[in-house]
């Protein structure tokens, strides 16, 4: 059918628009284009079609003539060949090599859309099969954007399905996608799913995902895909039949551990979990079987339950405690359980610990030794049992464990050595233990030496910080960069209170405690509150001194802290966290809190001083403290009932005068106290409490156990140069360096064992190709064993190959150890070794 030139095109303008687009970016790339028009009817858009520098000719019988003006007579001329009719056959169509050597155009819907997306005409099936898709401008332009001109069907398909779910153009990533959707509780949440069936792709998607997965089903969908998925990973774990191949655990790994997709998984578990019912399997399976293993929640919960009937029957060590504990830290429930683990970790190490004790000194020196040796351990185990027991919030599954650890901790450690080292004060002609420094003696001791050179010094004194915490405050200083600390013990006046320890520490001729209100005199002057120890610190001859709380030292900006450093020899600095919580009734059960806190305090007290330029730190206490997280037994209380002028009572002392020693209390003078006046002092013995109405009965300090006693003295210091290091990690060598199943087995091993100064470190493992593809699973450990033991030390883990590997059998593949870029998302290499793949993939992944 002919048409005029005046007549109406057969083209809409947009779309006469668009083929002159189509047109124009033929002849970028070709000199010659070919426009066939096989139903006879684009005549007269072919005579409309204004174009520059082309020259407009019709195939019509002219082809010798045509040709040898193409080639030699204009061999520099664009060309728009139009043939009204279909192509010729090849063997009928005499400009056939000319054609091949140059462009071809097509005027339908699909030919012009592969042509907008430079893709050649044998993609037209394609585009025609997902009409729809195409259907939108935005979706080609980003379509065009992951194109390449390599890309084969199912790679355009792939790319398809990308755009459609807004991610890469993988089969994991779009699984993800719909898996994030499908997470979602309303149908109008889910877009790329309702897309993907719009446009026809879903076919192809499913083809995939059991062309990758193994995943087959008469009615494929998201929600009985995820329900393969967990069914058959927890088969490959645990033992069973499964449907799916190995491919699927290392999707199911990946997705586990994104950062973005965590959630999703998590809610995808919990479902599955229900539907598959994983409560009613899991009774079957030892424990230890399931270590490596965190598809389902149910699954930790189970291990703790587990792990916790062994500690309490003590049928497990506290080494391989440790070990589970720490292989269980990559779970993706750990955060949420980290504090029963933990108390598990700590009680099974107390029990052990308690079950070795030998509680027999020969004298105060030999008791004094062995609590600031190891004892002291068992009290800094039972602090940090319950602190994460309470932070754990789980009483109904440690309740049991928790009494055990309590009456155990009393019975077999607080009052034994409360007894043992009661006999040994009771020989003592005063309150004075031979080769013990004395809390009285602090400054002339310990400060004075400083000011003696004309050096600044900085004495920080915390509350109720007893030894067992004072050690741990060490540990945290150590760990910091460039920051060393050493401790010694003191023991601290009797009675063991506040007033009495703090001023003890200022230097002093005399010490008088007054009467009625317990405080302290310092030389005659009144020693309470901050204002007036700074004055009694500035009565000598120290130079310029301050004293002021933990809190102003906190608060201050980088420049002030340097300016009251340089502006003053001596500073005083009173810090109160754990007494202040630990003396009242209502919040005594809190102190544990109180101690994490006071750590975390002195800490960044200690880096803001030396920011400020101190170089001498030291920090001590007042006093310790006794704590029984239990309700008191009638044998705590003393069997004494104080006689005499009682003038301050308290759970753990009387002062008074005219003070009767009767059965159960030691008694001292204020001369055996090495205090002026005339007050004396009744204890009650080892461990026990005076009745007082209204006052606390767990938290207790005034008396003379070791725990209210000895207290520390630390020095810190901070050098010029890094004295932090990490552990090395190495890969022990196997018998062969082929891989010859769908899985490696490896083991590494840490070299030390981690301590303040050895840091620990975290590696990702995986297999990658020469091009950096992920050819397995990945995983992350933590090397951060504290064992000296180096069979504690060993991590064995396992590594699944993916459908990826394929590719690669008879090549050689890297088994990559990377480690995290500081802060950011980014990894570098630590170490790597080479592999062979060797196997039959006929196997199908054995």
């Amino acid at each position: 059918m002919n048409k005029s030139a005046e007549q109406k095109t057969f083209f809409p303008r947009e779309m006469n628009e668009q083929v002159k687009k189509s047109l124009l970016k033929k002849f970028n790339k070709y000199r010659i284009v070919f426009w066939y028009d096989p139903d006879k009817e684009l005549r007269a858009d072919f005579e409309a079609m204004q174009l520059d520098d082309v020259e407009k000719v019709e195939i019509n019988n002219n082809e010798f003539g045509l040709k040898y003006r193409l080639l030699r007579e204009e061999p520099e001329t664009k060309f728009l060949l139009y043939k009204e009719g279909p192509q010729p056959e090849d063997m009928q169509n005499w400009l056939l090599d000319v054609q091949l050597a140059h462009g071809e155009f097509r005027t339908d819907q699909a030919a012009l859309w592969a042509a907008e997306l430079e893709l050649g005409y044998e993609f037209t099936p394609v585009i025609t099969a997902h009409r729809l898709f195409f259907n939108s401008n935005e979706r080609r332009a980003d379509l065009k954007q992951k194109l390449d001109r390599h890309d084969s069907e199912a790679q355009v398909r792939l790319k398809m399905l990308g755009v459609c779910c807004g991610c890469d153009a993988r089969v994991d990533s779009v699984l993800e996608a719909l898996l994030a959707e499908h997470a979602q509780e309303s149908d109008e949440e889910k877009p790329g799913e309702k897309l993907l069936e719009r446009s026809n792709l879903q076919a192809f998607l499913w083809e995939r995902v059991q062309r990758t997965y193994g995943y087959s089903s008469k009615s494929p969908s998201i929600h009985d895909f995820v329900i393969e998925l967990f069914k058959s990973c927890y088969a490959m774990e645990v033992g069973g039949t499964t449907l799916l191949e190995p491919e699927a655990i290392v999707f199911l790994k990946h997705w586990k551990d994104s950062q973005s997709q965590g959630a999703v998984f998590e809610t995808h578990s919990a479902q599955c979990a229900e539907n598959l019912a994983i409560a009613n399997d899991l009774p079957r399976h030892d424990y230890r079987d399931l270590i490596d293993c965190d598809f389902f929640e149910l699954i930790d919960q189970k291990i703790l339950s587990d792990l916790t009937a062994e500690v309490l029957d003590n049928t497990i060590s506290e080494g391989e405690c440790a070990k589970i504990v720490r292989q269980r830290r990559t779970s993706r429930w750990y955060d949420k359980y980290q504090h029963i683990y933990k108390t598990l970790q700590n009680g099974a190490q107390l029990l052990t610990q308690l079950g070795q004790l030998k509680l027999e000194f020969d004298s105060p020196q030999q008791a004094l030794l062995a609590y600031t040796g190891s004892l002291f351990r068992i009290d800094q185990l039972y602090r940090m049992f319950l602190y994460h027991a309470r932070m754990a919030n789980s009483w109904t599954l440690l309740d049991l464990l928790a009494d055990e650890v309590r009456s155990r901790y009393t019975n077999q450690f607080l009052r034994p050595l409360g007894d043992q080292w009661q006999r040994h004060v009771d020989a003592l002609a005063g309150w004075d233990i031979p080769q013990a420094h004395a809390q009285q003696q602090f400054f002339d001791r310990s400060v004075k030496k400083f000011r003696d050179k004309q050096r600044k010094i900085v004495v920080v004194i915390s509350d109720a910080l007893r030894y067992e915490v004072g050690e741990e405050l060490v540990s945290r200083i150590r760990q910091e960069n460039r920051f060393d600390a050493e401790i010694e013990h003191a023991i601290s006046s009797l009675p063991s209170y506040t007033q009495l320890g703090m001023a003890s520490l200022l230097p002093h001729e005399s010490l008088e405690i007054h009467d009625e209100t317990a405080q302290v005199l310092v030389d005659g002057q009144n020693s309470a509150g901050t204002a007036n120890r700074e004055k009694i610190l500035n009565a000598g001859d120290q130079g310029e001194a301050k004293a002021l709380k933990a809190e102003t030292i906190l608060e201050m900006r980088s420049d002030e802290c340097k300016a009251l450093i340089r502006d003053h020899e001596l500073i005083y600095i009173y810090h109160n966290r754990i007494d202040k919580v630990g003396d009242q009734r209502d919040s005594e059960r809190r102190v544990f809190e109180a101690t994490e806190d006071a750590l975390d305090d002195l800490v960044q007290v200690v880096k803001k001083l030396t920011s400020g330029n101190a170089s001498n730190i030291l920090i001590t206490a007042d006093h310790g403290f006794l704590y029984q997280d239990e309700e008191v037994a009638e044998a705590d209380y003393s069997i004494a009932e104080p006689e005499g002028e009682l003038l301050i009572t308290n759970r753990r002392f009387v002062l008074g005068r005219n003070l009767q020693e009767v059965d159960g209390v030691r008694k001292f003078t204020a001369e055996q106290l090495r205090l002026a006046g005339d007050l004396e002092l009744l204890l009650p013995k080892s461990i026990n409490r005076f009745r007082k109405k209204g006052a606390g009965t767990r938290f207790l300090h005034g008396g003379c156990t070791l725990q209210e006693v000895v207290i520390p003295v630390i020095s810190v210091n901070k050098s010029r140069t890094s004295d932090l290091a990490v552990v090395d990690v190495d890969l022990l060598p196997s018998s062969s360096q082929s891989i010859t199943t769908g899985q490696l087995a490896i083991v590494l091993f840490q070299r030390d064992a981690v301590t303040d100064k050895l840091r620990p470190r975290t590696l990702r493992i995986g297999i990658y190709g020469p091009g950096d593809e992920l050819l397995s699973d990945r995983q992350e450990i933590d090397f951060d064993a504290t064992s000296e033991n180096a069979r504690e030390r060993e991590t064995k883990i396992q590594l699944v190959l993916s459908h990826e590997a394929e590719n690669f059998n008879n090549k050689e593949v890297a088994l990559r150890l990377e480690e995290r870029v500081g802060a950011t998302t980014h990894y570098q290499k630590y170490k790597s070794v080479n592999y062979t793949i060797r196997r039959s993939f006929t196997s199908d992944f054995d």
